[in-house]
């Protein structure tokens, strides 16, 4: 086997770099290997944020030219191979790269002055990390002529961590570099860049990345026992915490057809490939009400790294992604030369990590039914922290109502079996029965005692299952119950009206 030569853009310059072993972090390239001892190590799995960079990627706009789609990720758990051919900032570049203009050739860009004037830099060792993101947030925002809130600012930087709790003058800072003089990535220069990159030669490599989804399958077809990458956010982990190595990388995240969202008719599909942002993006336009359980999935950076198809496919039983996908009754398709299959996601699963993936087969999409008339669906994830933790209960609720009966029950829950899983008994319960108090007292019931989740850091078993009951108790009110109401939740179909300003 041989390794393909990395090569990626940054400060103007292609940067080129070859024998990086397969499972090499972009972490460990950049301060071992470059030099880059701004871009720190503060948790080594994607938790902190100081060792945020900003990648970016050529993609087409609508008119048919090109532009740059700019992502603040992790480099801690980032595989290093997997920025071959973007673009790369680390925190030394912003007031180094030729290709930014300002108003003096070397000055500091305006995430790193608003830092500075608000006194943003405590400790110092998250800076570069808040640095990066805010550069992220200028480029994807103040750049397109947005304005930076408050609250924007929170979610952008969610995927940062200070310990000297110092937020207030960072989030003073990320509403005052809009206000500072510009400075703008000449992207047309970085474009010719990009373009002029090599295209690494897969036969025979230790680190492959198809293009298209024959040459995937191809590959896993020839490669069964190479690790897939779809994202690194977990697999990363295996790398930094148990120092796992891989003869063998299959990288399925540049493969077009992986990456497409798309609209089917009665169902949305999703590539296995697309980032978790970007799946979300796309559920929250048809269920707007899935904006606050979007932000919480993770940070930023884990959401701009991460792919819905890695999340689905790890199959942890805490993965936030799999309990709402269950309870909208989405299916999956797993396809190799042999052709496609398809089945319920909740029928993927046969054990703690374990799933039907034949070796020779990937995930290519994920098809999820779009909302119907009388369908209420609300998800409660329950953490320690609010922002970036993992949950200790998550579960998701849809259920279809008619005069006051419920028509239809799909129920997803993660944090409570070794697999996620669908709450058939408590369905039974509710499907067919009259949505009252007293049949959600029984369904409740029924809930708490389904599972028998085990007790671990994050909470004991006893605790999980009172609040499975709880949940379902709340949704009662949020939807129709008496009393104070937690939340508004409408029909669906009308949901994107309302949206709209159309009703």
């Amino acid at each position: 086997m041989t390794l393909p030569v990395l090569q990626f853009v940054r400060r103007g310059q292609t940067v080129t770099l070859r024998d990086v072993p397969p499972e090499r972090t972009l972490l460990e390239v950049l301060r071992e290997d470059l030099g880059c001892t701004g871009t720190k190590e503060g948790c080594a799995e994607g938790d902190c944020g100081a060792c945020t960079v900003v990648i970016a990627e050529a993609m087409a706009t609508p008119a048919g030219g090109e532009t740059l789609r700019y992502s603040a990720i992790n480099s801690c758990i980032r595989m290093a191979h997997s920025v071959q051919g973007l673009a790369l900032w680390t925190v030394e570049d912003l007031a180094r790269d030729p290709l930014i203009a300002r108003e003096t050739p070397v000055s500091l860009h305006p995430a790193q002055a608003a830092m500075v004037s608000c006194h943003g830099s405590q400790c110092g060792f998250c800076t570069p990390g808040f640095v990066m993101s805010l550069f992220g947030m200028y480029q994807n925002r103040v750049c397109q002529g947005q304005a930076i809130s408050r609250e924007q600012a929170q979610h952008d930087l969610s995927g940062n961590l200070c310990r000297c709790t110092g937020y207030r003058p960072i989030l003073d800072a990320a509403q005052q570099m809009q206000q500072l003089p510009p400075a703008q990535v000449d992207e047309a220069a970085v474009l010719a860049q990009l373009h002029r990159l090599e295209t690494p030669t897969l036969e025979g490599a230790d680190y492959l990345a198809p293009r298209g989804l024959a040459e995937l399958l191809a590959a896993r077809a020839a490669h069964p026992q190479a690790q897939i990458v779809a994202g690194g956010t977990d697999v990363g982990l295996w790398v930094t915490k148990q120092f796992r190595e891989f003869g063998q990388v299959l990288d399925v995240t540049r493969v077009a057809e992986l990456r497409e969202i798309s609209d089917q008719g009665e169902c949305l599909a999703i590539g296995a490939a697309a980032t978790l942002s970007q799946a979300f993006a796309a559920l929250q336009a048809l269920w707007p009400q899935l904006d606050e359980f979007a932000a919480r999935f993770a940070g930023l950076p884990v959401r701009n790294a991460g792919t819905l198809g890695g999340n689905v496919a790890n199959g942890s039983p805490i993965g936030d992604s799999m309990p709402l996908l269950i309870a909208l009754r989405a299916r999956i398709v797993l396809a190799s030369q042999r052709g496609e299959r398809q089945m319920p996601l909740e029928d993927f699963y046969t054990g703690y990590r374990k799933n039907l993936l034949a070796a020779d087969e990937v995930l290519v999409r994920i098809e999820v039914p779009k909302p119907q008339p009388g369908e209420l669906l609300r998800v409660y994830k329950v953490s320690k922290r609010t922002d970036d933790d993992i949950s200790a209960v998550c579960l998701a609720i849809q259920l279809t109502l008619q005069d006051g009966v419920v028509q239809a029950a799909s129920i997803g829950v993660g944090g409570v079996a070794a697999t996620p899983v669908r709450a058939l008994a408590t369905e039974a319960v509710l499907s067919g029965a009259a949505w009252n108090e007293t049949s959600v007292a029984q369904a409740a019931d029924t809930l708490r005692h389904e599972f028998q989740p085990l007790s671990d850091m994050r909470a004991s078993g006893d605790y999980r299952r009172a609040l499975l009951a709880h949940l379902l108790e709340r949704y009662w009110l949020e939807s129709a119950g008496p009393g104070p109401q937690l939340a508004t939740l409408i029909p669906l179909a009308q949901a994107a009206a309302v949206q709209k300003g159309a009703v």
